[in-house]
């Protein structure tokens, strides 16, 4: 098992990141002790997670989520994926215009 989660930094960034012990590393990330992004960031809180069956795959979610804006982030962790279908081509759409 392995996870994918969310956190919001003290700055109002989001960070993203797997593992496969999600209280462990949690616990890292507020002692300053989880990656140089978030120790820079503190406090950090929890805002979305997830469970997948293989490292794999949530090493190619977690990846996937990181290519995404702040804000199709956010919808994300507040929509779910059906928040964020067709958001790309949405957003393609506004800018032209």
């Amino acid at each position: 098992m392995a996870w994918v989660y969310m956190l919001e930094c003290a700055d109002g960034t989001l960070y993203v990141g797997s593992t496969i012990d999600l209280d462990r590393r949690l616990a890292q990330h507020a002692a300053g002790e989880g990656s140089i992004y978030t120790r820079r960031r503190l406090p950090v809180r929890l805002i979305w997670s997830d469970e997948f069956e293989r490292v794999e795959e949530a090493f190619l979610w977690e990846k996937r989520l990181q290519g995404w804006s702040h804000d199709k982030r956010l919808a994300f962790t507040e929509g779910g994926i059906d928040a964020v279908k067709g958001w790309s081509a949405s957003r393609r759409r506004e800018a032209e215009d």
